[in-house]
């Protein structure tokens, strides 16, 4: 193939439309980037996909897609974005217009790449082999360097979405999609779980840490892959096993072969995960995520007991912890704190006096249940402290007496560069104040967070692994990757 064909640019079949929608930013929790979910020789392959990504919206609330593929009408691509939740986008006449037996989707939650239809996923595209589709969860840290790298050789970026990088470095290679995808995978460094699908193949990958999780299931003869175990119960999947880190599984007419890119230097799994963003019905390398949490929060209370009447869990992902560390100490878990599940996303921006009122639109306290007691709040992490700020507040002019936190993960202290939304590191209140120093400034009795070690022995995993195969960079500024900490550390997946 000549040198000319290779450098001509992507077509990219997507719209530009600027759709964004206000940020929420009453609360300072961590934000994931987003999910994904595919279907490969199955009928109906859309309305899968459908509750697959229903089931993981926790993972990003801004946008959803999904592009399929009918291997029984000259493998034609079709797909369909849009802005907001799953159930928003798709309808049944939507779905129906969907056909194929495979299908790759993905729901967003953006960080630096603006919250637009143009950045949502599936990113579609034709090249000199027909069409592409890339789906990915994750961050790749060296994108803006190889972004710069092909532009300067004449590509032409239609995204601000660093997930476009692959699909350049595949199209541009002279080498067959198989080949180009595998050496385009060795390019990028960060955390990633990567669907890419032609009209012929898809591809399914895992970064070389394991990073970013991804899990395959079986239907029959079909397979499913997701971010997480938990949609596998929601479409009536068995689970398979987890795609490893550095993996590549080519999926084609012929079935299924693995293949590897990449070799496994070091296991590491994003420790939040364990800790706040999956489902707790989901497992993550084998651990149940319930479990895990229920461990953390029995360990929290051996090492940090409180003399107290209730313990309540900030919902969601505390609850389990919460259970934990009241069977372990016998004190009662109550509900204390109850959330309003209608105010997850805004579309205009709150006037001041709602704003100001935020905590108590998203957040309830149950003032007969908490009212003269003293109060054990469990919660997952600590960020920039506003949002505890507020918790404890609320618990207090509801009539708690004290009101003692407990956090289920070590201190916060450090930026993640794989695909989660933190703030820089000036603005993570434990990278410069003393546990102390944050107590006061939260207003609470008294304050205690999850030791490393016990935060590991609570998860286990591989007893050999460093860390137990987990990444706990945002704790001990361990980075598993090369980072560039002047660089813009947020994705725009």
């Amino acid at each position: 193939m000549s040198d000319e064909i290779s450098q001509q640019p992507l077509l990219w079949t997507g719209n530009h439309y600027n759709e964004g929608i206000g940020r929420d930013d009453i609360f300072d929790k961590l934000r994931e980037e987003c999910g994904v979910f595919g279907v490969f020789n199955l009928p109906e392959a859309s309305n899968l996909s459908y509750y697959g990504l229903h089931a993981l919206q926790h993972r990003g609330e801004e946008s959803s897609g999904i592009c399929t593929v009918d291997t029984k009408n000259g493998k034609k691509f079709s797909y369909h974005r849009g802005m907001g939740l799953v159930k928003e986008v798709f309808d049944k006449e939507k779905l129906d217009m969907l056909a194929g037996d495979r299908a790759i989707g993905h729901v967003r939650y953006s960080t630096a790449g603006e919250s637009k239809l143009a950045n949502a996923q599936p990113l579609i595209f034709r090249y000199r082999d027909g069409d592409l589709a890339v789906a990915t969860n994750g961050n790749i840290v060296n994108a803006p360097e190889i972004r710069h790298e092909l532009e300067m050789q004449g590509s032409i970026f239609q995204t601000s979405s660093d997930t476009e990088v692959i699909a350049h470095l595949i199209a541009r290679s002279p080498k067959d999609f198989e080949t180009a995808a595998k050496e385009a995978l060795q390019r990028i460094i960060g955390g990633f779980a990567f669907l890419i699908m032609t009209n012929d193949k898809l591809i399914v990958a895992s970064d070389p840490n394991g990073l970013r999780p991804l899990v395959m299931g079986r239907i029959g003869d079909g397979f499913v892959f997701s971010s997480e175990s938990c949609a596998f119960e929601t479409i009536g999947a068995a689970y398979e096993r987890d795609v490893q880190p550095g993996e590549m599984l080519i999926f084609d007419a012929d079935g299924m072969r693995e293949d590897r890119y990449a070799e496994v230097e070091r296991r590491a799994t994003c420790a939040m995960e364990y800790i706040y963003f999956a489902r707790p019905d989901s497992d993550i390398n084998g651990i149940n995520i319930h479990s895990a949490r229920k461990r953390m929060g029995r360990q929290l209370a051996i090492e940090s007991f409180v003399d107290a009447d209730i313990v309540t869990g900030v919902p969601d992902s505390s609850i389990s912890a919460a259970i934990g560390y009241a069977e372990q100490t016998g004190i009662p878990y109550e509900l204390g704190l109850i959330k309003n599940k209608y105010t997850g996303r805004t579309f205009i921006q709150p006037s001041q006096e709602l704003r100001e009122k935020g905590v108590k639109m998203k957040l309830s306290a149950v003032r007969k249940v908490v009212e003269g007691k003293r109060v054990v709040m469990i919660d997952d992490s600590i960020v920039r402290g506003t949002t505890s700020l507020r918790i404890v507040n609320l618990l207090r002019e509801a009539g708690a007496t004290e009101v003692h936190v407990r956090i289920t993960s070590p201190p916060f202290k450090n930026p993640c560069y794989y695909g989660i939304d933190t703030p820089d590191r000036k603005e993570l209140i434990a990278s410069y104040r003393t546990v102390e120093e944050i107590r006061k400034q939260i207003n609470a009795d008294s304050l205690s967070f999850l030791s490393d070690e016990g935060f590991i022995d609570s998860v286990g995993g591989n007893d050999g692994a460093y860390n137990r195969g987990m990444c706990m960079a945002c704790f001990n500024n361990d980075y598993p990757t090369p980072v560039n900490e002047e660089s813009d550390k947020s994705c725009s997946c």
